[in-house]
This record gives structure tokens, sequence and C-alpha cells, in this order.
């Protein structure tokens, strides 16, 4: 295992690819790198394993992980250990027959990438599902250790062209909040157990203010299932349960009268956030780090940051967390 410094994204001062992901240490090393610089290891065919930039990363991880699970293989040239578990990635994968990609990303021509993962050790392999970054490990570990690493997250799926699939699919593509809810519920009919859609369901009733039935569903959702995604909806939960103090068309008056008004600001943002639109709120701590120029560790522009960072792991609208990231990135720098 080799440490590596990372490159600052320009995009975000604590960037996660508007995915509620947090990385840090997760696996063991598997030996120690070397400075040999060799040429990227060859890999097998191309529809199960394959390479991957900063420019086609969003279409071919992310995207393609909501159809199929994808293992992410962070590695450089002159890393040693990523070289012996190349190979052996490359093995299980295969003889998974499809049940999984493999892609694998160099990370001396992918700052971006590296930082909003980031990325401190290589190799670093990182499992997607459904858009979203749910395990790792670090080190180049033995063949039993990933095959157990990929059961432990296969075995929740259900297999190719299953009900389930067929039904989440459809709930997908529905175009009315009610059938959408309605194909889901099915999903639990045949699949009581299906931690993404129990999840999904539960979003939808936060949305719509029904905080029992999400948290009934969040309990139904297994310990070993829950990831990243389980306890930002209890957060949510929590922040819908209690009503922040103060009136939204007061607050909205005062920052009329002063824009640099930074407790009205905060007092509406909080207002919108109980109500779920993270987008608004977002905008309104986005112009006090924009507008207050103070450096104080507890000033105005340093607590704004700290809440849109925190608000940014529990919003499940992640096109709101890639814009404020963005903007966030680009008033700090």
């Amino acid at each position: 295992m080799h440490r590596m410094a990372t490159s600052k994204n320009p995009f975000s001062a604590d960037a996660s690819f508007g995915m509620n992901y947090q990385m840090g240490p997760a696996g063991s090393a598997g030996g120690a790198a070397t400075a040999a610089p060799p040429a990227a290891p060859a890999y097998g065919p191309a529809d199960l394993v394959f390479d991957v930039t900063e420019a086609d990363f969003e279409a071919r991880v992310l995207e393609a992980s909501l159809d199929v699970p994808v293992l992410l293989d962070c590695w450089a040239p002159w890393c040693g250990p990523c070289r012996s578990l190349g190979p052996v990635l490359e093995k299980v994968v295969q003889s998974l027959g499809g049940r999984v990609l493999l892609a694998k990303i160099n990370t001396d021509e992918a700052p971006n990438i590296s930082a909003a993962l980031r990325i401190r050790s290589i190799p670093l392999v990182v499992l997607f599902v459904g858009g979203r970054p749910v395990d790792q490990f670090v080190g180049a570990l033995p063949e039993g250790q990933i095959r157990q690493f990929l059961d432990k997250h296969l075995g929740q799926l259900a297999p190719a062209g299953s009900p389930v699939d067929e039904l989440r699919q459809a709930a997908a593509e529905a175009t009315d909040p009610a059938e959408t809810e309605a194909l889901l519920a099915e999903v639990l009919a045949v699949d009581p157990t299906h931690a993404a859609t129990l999840m999904d369901l539960a979003e939808r009733a936060i949305a719509r203010g029904d905080v029992d039935t999400a948290a009934a569903l969040l309990e139904r959702v297994a310990p070993d299932a829950r990831g990243d995604r389980h306890p930002a909806l209890l957060k949510r939960i929590e922040l819908a349960k209690n009503r922040p103090p103060g009136n939204a068309a007061e607050f909205q008056a005062r920052i009329a009268a002063n824009s640099k008004d930074f407790e009205a600001r905060f007092g509406l943002a909080a207002l919108q956030v109980y109500e779920g639109d993270f987008n608004a709120a977002f905008d309104q701590l986005l112009e006090v780090v924009l507008r207050d120029k103070n450096t104080d560790p507890e000033g105005w522009r340093e607590r704004a940051r700290r809440q849109l960072v925190e608000w940014f792991a529990i919003c499940g609208d992640e096109e709101a967390v890639s814009r404020g990231r963005r903007y966030l990135g680009m008033y700090l720098n």
C-alpha cells in the first residue's frame, strides 16, 4: 500500500460526487509500493473490465452502477501492489459472469476524482451500486477476501432479469409519484428486505412529511445493508420532526433590507431544510460564504461552510448537492 498526497478538488471543499460518501481507511495493505514505472496492466474483455477517465467516469461508473455493481480500481503506474492486485480483480470479476464490472482509473491522471474520493492510499477499490459508493477496501487483498467482500453485497442484489429488477426499472421510468411508490411497494412484496427499495420509499415518505412511515421502513433495513444512506435518512427524519424557530417571511424581509443579515439567512435556510427545499437552503448559506470575508473559525463564513457540508451529506437531491459543492468550492477559493 502506498501513501499518496491528494490534489485539491476545485469544485468542492468536501467533495463526494454528491453521493453522501465519506472515505476512510477500511482495509489492510498488501505490500509496499515501488517507484518502478511499468506500463498500465493488461486487462480482460472490454465489456467486463475497462479503463475510465474523468471524462467518462459518470457514464461508465456512476450510471453503469444503476444497472450492475461496478468495482472501481484506483491505481497508478508506479504502485507495486496495484500491479499484483489488478489481475486478481480481473479474475474474480470475470468468474462472476457479468454480475459485477471492473473499472480502472489511473489516479495520476484523475486528480479531481482522487480528491473527491479522498484517496490517501492505493490500491483503493470502491464498490458502486445504484449510482453510489457502498463499500471499499485498501491494499492488495488475496482472492478469497475479495470474493468475500463482493459476496457480502452481491448476495443482497436480485439476479439480473428478476421481477425486482423489472419493477425497479419501471419505477425509475414512471412519471407519476403515486405509480412509482406503487411499483416500489410491489418490489417489497417480492423481496420484503430489499434495502435500496426500503430506503427509496423512506425517502419519499420523508418528502411528503410522513416521518413515522419513513422510520418504520428504515427499521426494516438489515444493518449490514445500510451503508451511508441509512444514517443520512435518519438525520432527515430528525430534521423533519423539529421545526426551527422563526418565520420565513420575516427572515426574507430582513434579508431584503440587509443582504448581510447572516443570522436571518441561517434562520431561513433552516426552515427551508425543514420543508425539504435543500436547494434554496444551500443558496442562502452560499450567499453567506460569498459575502462574509471574515476567516474567523467561529465566524459566519466558516459556520456556513460546516453547515453546508453537513447538509450535503443528507440531501437526497444529487443535482442540488453537486451544484452546491461546485459553488462552495468556487467561493472558498
